[in-house]
């Protein structure tokens, strides 16, 4: 009861509040006040104006949406490098033995470790370092140039520019002592060899350095993956910045997809235009045209000769797998002359000398694609379009059509031999007809079964009439039977209504007579009757 009452208490306090922010929103309750004394706008979400469950919110506030840790202790600044406090004459008691600073011990000491340390020569006492303890907010935690000076960068600069005028002068001394040399051996009378005029016209001077990179292309540092470890190579990027960018030469949606990523085109951007003033046909040029065809038929007749039983590899024997390819093109042609000299000797040649006409030579491109006599590409590539990642076309069983080509009866099957059986065996023609006799079969069946049992409906109505409302006109029952059916229905119906009169070890009787049948039928109370409600 008393967890009931308080759950009963929180829920009349939980309407009460709701309430009471309803008239704030309104306007007809004032505006609760924070720790402060503040207004909170009642308009404010939810799951702002709640505090989390950590902070321990003991009356409506907004205090956790403020800037909370504000404290003056926390800092961005750095530590001051290199700055002393105090420069002893003398060791003092307490010291650092080793350099006699008072801010640190021996142990923790980072001077170079002497052979008697200050504590016992009293000389070269190390300056007290400057010892600062402050906490750093969230950004200076994580900041990487907390304390950076930028004017320390400068004594970088002076180093490189030192070690770049040492090397122009040493370059300088090298290049005047071998023209020394080459004047002595000129006023001795011998001349100078070509490999030293070569090797001084080929000289770079590395001080010109930053104008022979203008002549090269753009390098680009790139991580490369290699068994050891990664590896920076030098990647040159090829492509000129003078040429048109590919997403530029047809501004047609529609037109061919450039992919940014790896700035390529596969398509023809300007199938239309003429061959000869076309300049960029396209990524898939490349990859049908010139060695890179040639590589993809050797790849694949190598593919085609392994599967035919041949022991040919094309990365494990290359230079097999390219010889039997010449090979094989070799037999090829001969064997098609062959096929053909013997045809135009059967046949005759009716190829004419007549010249071709306008409309085909002005029609002609560069894209060459060669068809058999069933329509298939035996020479050139054309645009393929993509398949699917399922099987197509794939026969089991002795099957000439695939598995849902044929729909009968809400079923799907085979169309070859219209049978509905996923793993079946192919049946053909002959399969067929067996279906369709046994479908005629089954329909005399059903039509015989029918018939029969037409005959027959008179015995059963005259059987089922007596479960039913209407009674047959030709129905005869026993005047006593009934009567004595129509009192053991009024003991039923009484021990119904007063289950307490009921006896123990009652016999139920399964059978039902007709009689019985028509005395429940007389003593029913009909829902439609209109003077049901009065008994």
């Amino acid at each position: 009861m008393a967890t009931a009452s308080m759950a009963f208490k929180s829920r009349e306090d939980h309407r009460k509040q709701m309430e009471l922010e309803e008239a704030r929103k309104a306007g007809l309750a004032p505006a609760e006040v924070d720790e402060d004394g503040k207004e909170i706008n009642p308009h404010i979400p939810q799951y702002m104006s709640s505090a989390p469950w950590y902070l321990n919110p003991e009356r409506p506030s907004l205090k956790h949406q403020r800037k909370w840790k504000s404290d003056p202790n926390y800092t961005k600044s750095w530590y001051d490098r290199g700055s002393i406090i105090h420069q002893a004459e003398k060791y003092r008691k307490g010291a650092c033995e080793n350099c006699g600073a008072m801010t640190h011990n021996a142990k923790a000491c980072m001077d170079r470790p002497r052979k008697l340390g200050a504590k016992w020569t009293d000389k070269n006492i190390a300056p007290d370092e400057k010892i600062e303890s402050f906490e750093l907010d969230y950004d200076g935690k994580r900041d990487r140039w907390n304390g950076f000076d930028a004017a320390s960068y400068v004594h970088v600069v002076e180093r490189y520019e030192a070690r770049d005028e040492a090397r122009k002068k040493y370059l300088k001394d090298q290049q005047l002592k071998k023209l020394e040399e080459k004047n002595n051996n000129q006023n001795v009378g011998g001349g100078v060899s070509d490999d030293e005029e070569n090797e001084d016209d080929l000289r770079v001077d590395e001080a010109k350095v930053d104008e022979s990179k203008q002549m090269d292309f753009a390098k680009v540092e790139k991580r490369v993956r290699t068994t050891g470890g990664g590896s920076t190579g030098t990647v040159r990027n090829l492509r000129i910045r003078e040429d048109t960018a590919k997403y530029l030469l047809n501004l047609d949606v529609n037109s061919a997809h450039y992919d940014p990523k790896t700035r390529s085109m596969r398509e023809d951007p300007l199938p239309d235009m003429d061959p000869n003033e076309k300049f960029y046909a396209g990524d898939n040029q490349n990859r049908v045209s010139g060695q890179a065809l040639e590589f993809k038929q050797l790849n694949i007749h190598a593919w085609e000769a392994f599967e035919k039983g041949n022991d040919v590899h094309m990365q494990a024997a290359p230079s097999q797998a390219e010889l039997l390819y010449k090979n094989f093109k070799v037999n090829k042609e001969k064997l098609k002359s062959e096929v053909k000299d013997t045809i135009m000797e059967k046949y005759g040649n009716a190829a004419t000398a007549d010249p071709l006409p306008k409309e085909l030579l002005l029609g002609q491109s560069e894209k060459e694609v060669e068809y058999d006599r069933a329509g298939r590409i035996v020479k050139g590539q054309e645009m393929a379009l993509p398949k699917s990642k399922y099987e197509e076309d794939v026969y089991i069983n002795n099957h000439t059509t695939v598995w849902g080509s044929w729909w009968s009866n809400h079923q799907w099957g085979y169309k070859c031999c219209k049978q509905s059986i996923r793993n079946s065996y192919c049946t053909g023609a002959a399969g067929i007809e067996a279906a369709e006799a046994a479908a005629d079969l089954m329909k005399a069946n059903i039509a015989r079964k029918e018939a029969a049992e037409e005959v027959a409906v008179p015995a059963e109505e005259k059987r089922l009439a007596t479960w039913g409302t209407d009674i047959p006109e030709d129905l005869v029952l026993d005047q006593g039977k009934l009567a004595e059916a129509l009192k053991k229905e009024d003991h039923r119906r009484r021990e119904e209504k007063d289950e307490r009169k009921r006896k123990y070890n009652v016999k139920w009787n399964d059978e039902v007579t007709e009689e019985d049948m028509e005395a429940y039928r007389m003593k029913k109370i009909h829902s439609d009757d209109p003077m049901s409600k009065f008994m």
